[in-house]
Parts: C-alpha cells; structure tokens; sequence
C-alpha cells in the first residue's frame, strides 16, 4: 500500500472518529513550495459532510493522523488546504525497496490471458515514408511500448495499404516511363523510387488534363476522362480479375516497397509483430453484412445497397455495401478488426493509430461492431492525433513536397553532428562512436519533440528547436543521464549498501523532492496507459531531470560530508538515471553513457 492509500484510509477514519460520518473520496494534491508540507489534503469537498469551519476541520484530521499515522510527523492549515510533513523514514525506506530494481516503475504482464492489438504506420506502398507517418509510427509504438510497461500483453500490427487505384497509378508511370529500371540499377530505396513514378503519374495526368481543356472539354470531364487516368483504372480492374501480367509488376513494385519500408523501421527504431495487407482483407466483413441484416442492424435500400442508420446515436446513416455488391472502407475495417480476434483470440480490445480526420470513421465503426454483438467493441479507442507542419507548410505527396522520413532521419543526425561540434565535448571519441552518438542525439530530439506533444494537437516541427540542449527537449534530458553515468564513473561506491534508517540520516530538501518525483513514476505509466498518450512520460521525464539538476547544484555528491551521505546520494543519481532510461524506453528513445 502507497502513502496515499494509507492516507487515504487514515482520513475517512479520522472523520469518522471525530465527526461519526462516513466519506467515500479524499482529495489530494501535491503541497505547494511556498508551505511546509509533502501532501496536502483539500478539506473544502468535505464540507458537504461533515458541518464546520475548514481549518478546525483540518486540525482535526491533522492531530489524528500524528497520533496515528507512523509516518506523520506533522501537519500545518491553511485555509482549507492540510498540508501533511512525512517522515525521512518513510523516503528512505521505499528508496532501500526500489533502489536496485532496474525495471522500476513496470509491471509485469498479467496472467490473464488478456491482450491489446495496437495498429499504427499502414502507409500506401505508393510511396516512401514521410514526417506525418513518423509522427504515426512513434505514437503508435510508444503507445504499445506504454501498454506494455502498465502491465498488459499487447501485439503490434499495421494493414498495408497494397492495393488500389494509388498503387496502379505508379505501376502504370513506370510501365511508361520507367525503361525496366530497379532500385539496384538506380541505387534508389525501392519505396523511393516507386515513390518518384506516383510523382510522375500526377504530373503527366495534369499535363492530359490541360490539354483537354484546351480542346473545349470541361474540367470536371477532363479530369475524369485524361486517358492514363482511365488506362490506371482498366490495370486496378485487370489486378482484381488476377491478371497474371498486372499482378506480376505488382508483386514486384509492392516487393522494393516492402524492403525500403523495413529499412525505414529499422533507422526509426520500430517493430511489429504481425502484418496485415489490404490485398487479403478488402472482401472481408461481407458476411458480417449478410448478419447484420438477419438481426435489423442493417437495413437494405431499393436500390440493393445497404446501410446502418445510426442518426438515434448522434450519428448519420453509413454505408456498408454498395448496390452491385461490392464492399466500401467500412465494410472491410468491419471484417478486418473481427479476423483479427479471430487470428488472435486473446485480443480484448485494440487501439487504431490514425489521423484526426478520420474522427468519424472510426466512432461509426466502434459503434457498428457494438451493435453487432461484439464484447471486445467496447475497448476500442482511437489514438487520433493532429497533423504535422513545417514552417515551409503543409506537405503533399503527390506534388513530391513531403519531407521523407529517411531524409529526416539523416538531416536530425546532421544537425546533431553540427551542434556538438560546437559545443566542443568529444575529445576522444573515435569517428565511428561520434557518428553513432549523432544519431542517438538526432533521433531522440526527433521522437521527444514529436512525442511531448499531446497526440490531439497539430504540430509545427522545427529539426534545429529539437536538438537544443537546453530546455524541454531529448538531448538535455540524455545529457542529464550521460552527466549521471560520469558521476557514478567516478564514484567508488557499493550499490548494495542498504542505508540504515534508524540512523540520524536527515534528508536534505532537494534529495527529498527528488524522491518523491521518483515516486510518482509507476502512477505516471499507469497514467500514460489509460490516457493513451506518450506525452504524459516525456514531461513527467522533463520534470525529473529539472529536479536532479537543481538537485545537483545544489547538493555536494561526490564531496559529501561523510560516508553515507555519498553513498546515498550515489545511490539516489543512479536511481534517477534508470528511471529516466526506463522512460525514455517506452518513448523508443536511447540514453548515450556520454556526451
């Protein structure tokens, strides 16, 4: 039991001893700098029970729990705030429980056969990776990392977008275009380079169009009538039908996406554990629509199209198979999140990495799957998250303005390199550890800056804002730990040396603030989890290493007055060094040793 639960129980039991009535909460809030105290206990809620002035109330509650309470040693009012002091004791003997437990803060998976399916990246193998699917595939793992971490079994998956007319759009322009060249023969990525034919596509289509235009047709018919338009639509029909040429070229296009996507992953430090493609999910659910008119959830329009009305829950009526029999989006996402439990029957709920615009489509979706019966449809959540923006703009893939991932990646690393090299701190490093520390300050200033951001909101990124080492960013905080592992370098210390809180051993201020932030982290994970948000850990991280560096001015380690006062404070930087290495890992960020 935490300090707060007994507390908490201490409370209910003074008011009841004091004032014979039952409460069922207390509130809590940390204690404010300017006031004596660790724990505050706000008296106002209970004035709606227990009948009186607050600040009598609470030197009411206060005397009991000194009486009562071991770790109580004293209590100050004010106004209708309780402001509890908890004895060093009780800091120092959680210190001795979790000081040598490297996983701190984790939970170990429960055995209860439960477990979440945690969908993110699913690009369109049409073309490379981008800014806005590195913003998708760092909240998506964070977020199963963050599942993990609270103690639940989690599968990583992504659907790949394989099929469509986007795909034969840069099948078709290398058809025409591409003169049999290949990413060996170019020395491209392949995801580039079939990237570059679906730039290609557009450009030609917009040259048809305007000479269309110019030859008296009009816009909208010029548009729908461009001839490598309708020759991409009769290759997307061919693909269905299975020829065996359009499928060939497919298998081989989709083959050089797969290779340069698997590069991207492994250069942003992502991982899945199983893989769905839409080329094997687009006809499922079209049994689940023939259910779901047996049991009314559907409903069939004259024209033979069906839908689901949902205009009584708030919503509109949603299509989920078109007149000729054929599936939509929906119907697909349907069948594709029941295989899914089928494929793994521990899945009890799912989360879906995607984009804020499509807010709607997955409420109607939640929604469908509850009215069809599903238990697990109650434990779906959509981690939608805000765009991302450069300060050149917005990005467009088939004008070939986005910025590429691989690029990205490689720019963050440069700009890590240019700055330390300013700074001036890597006397004996060899070339090969330099280039690995830029990349480790490069990527960990890419996910923090993205990562600190709650997901709901839009983001302007700036790479040289990122890789400031000061202020909330990656590399400060990995600066903090590299300053930490050259303290315990240098430190001749015993780490199992167990501190005798019997002893006169007071704590001072600044060791005891940092204590109670190291505190807090197992409720910060659970925290992260349920609110599904990586940015609850990033800031929480922040606020830590703001603590230890105040701690660290402040507060001699290595030239301690005696023994036990290094040994402790030792002891204590290396604590907050693993926690901080333990957040950063649920964020998919490394700690160098030094900087």
């Amino acid at each position: 039991m935490n300090l707060q639960e007994t507390l908490f129980n201490q409370v209910k039991q003074a008011v009841l001893a004091s004032y014979n009535v039952e409460i069922e909460t207390v509130e809590f809030q940390a204690t404010r700098k300017e006031f004596a105290g660790d724990i505050t206990v706000v008296v106002f809620p209970m004035l709606k029970f227990v009948k009186g002035n607050p600040v009598q109330i609470g030197e009411t509650i206060g005397a009991y729990l000194v009486d009562n309470v071991e770790d109580v040693k004293a209590f100050n009012v004010v106004k209708g705030f309780l402001n509890i002091e908890i004895s060093d004791s009780f800091y120092l003997n959680f210190f001795n429980d979790i000081k040598n437990n490297t996983t701190y803060g984790f939970v170990q998976s429960k055995a209860n056969n439960k477990a979440v399916m945690v969908e993110y990246s699913s690009p369109n193998t049409n073309k490379p990776l981008h800014l806005g699917h590195i913003r998708n595939n760092l909240l998506g793992y964070s977020v199963a990392e963050i599942l993990k971490a609270s103690g639940q079994k989690v599968y990583k998956t992504q659907i790949i977008n394989d099929r469509g007319i986007h795909i034969c759009k840069s099948m078709l322009a290398w058809k025409r275009f591409g003169n049999g060249e290949t990413p060996k023969t170019t020395g491209l990525k392949g995801d580039k380079l079939v990237g570059n034919y679906y730039v290609k596509f557009d450009q030609e289509y917009k040259k048809e169009i305007e000479a269309l235009i110019a030859n008296g047709k009009s816009e909208e018919d010029a548009k729908k009538n461009a001839p490598i338009l309708l020759e991409a639509q009769e290759m997307l029909r061919k693909w269905e039908a299975g020829d065996a040429e359009v499928v060939a070229l497919w298998e081989t296009m989709n083959g050089w996406v797969y290779n340069g996507f698997n590069q991207t992953y492994k250069n942003l430090g992502v991982d899945f554990d199983t893989l769905y493609y839409e080329s094997n999910t687009y006809l499922l659910g079209k049994e689940f629509v023939a259910e779901g008119l047996k049991t009314s959830v559907f409903y069939k329009k004259e024209d033979g199209s069906v839908w689901c009305d949902l205009t009584e829950d708030g919503l509109d009526e949603k299509i989920v198979q078109r007149a000729d029999g054929t599936a939509v989006y929906m119907t697909q996402d349907i069948g594709t999140a029941i295989q899914r439990v089928k494929d793994f029957p521990d899945v009890t709920g799912m989360v879906y990495t995607v984009g804020n615009e499509q807010d709607y489509h997955f409420q109607v979706l939640f929604l469908i799957l509850k009215k069809l019966g599903f238990d697990w449809a109650e434990n779906l959540y959509h981690l939608s998250y805000g765009m991302v923006d450069l300060p050149s703009g917005k990005m467009k893939s088939r004008e070939g303005t986005v910025v590429d991932a691989d690029d990205l990646i490689v720019e963050m690393a440069s700009t890590a390199e240019e700055i330390s090299k300013e700074l001036g701190k890597l006397e004996g490093y060899s070339e090969e550890e330099k280039q690995a520390l830029y990349k480790t300050i490069g990527l960990g200033a890419l996910k923090y800056y993205i990562l600190k951001v709650d997901p709901k909101k839009r983001i302007l990124f700036d790479p040289k804002e990122s890789i400031d080492f000061q202020g909330n960013t990656g590399p400060f905080i990995q600066y903090t730990y590299a300053r930490i592992q050259s303290i315990l370098r240098k430190a001749n210390v015993n780490d199992s040396d167990v501190l005798n809180t019997s002893e006169e051993f007071s704590l001072h201020a600044k060791e005891k603030e940092l204590l109670k932030q190291i505190q807090q982290f197992p409720e910060v994970i659970q925290n992260a989890a349920e609110q599904h948000s990586p940015a609850i850990i990033a800031n929480y991280t922040y606020d830590l290493v703001k603590e230890f560096n105040s701690f660290y001015q402040n507060v001699s380690i290595l030239g301690a007055d005696n023994e036990v006062e290094k040994t402790f404070r030792v002891q204590l930087s290396k604590t907050v060094a693993n926690t901080i290495k333990n957040a950063f890992s649920v964020l998919g960020i490394n700690v160098p040793e030094r900087m």
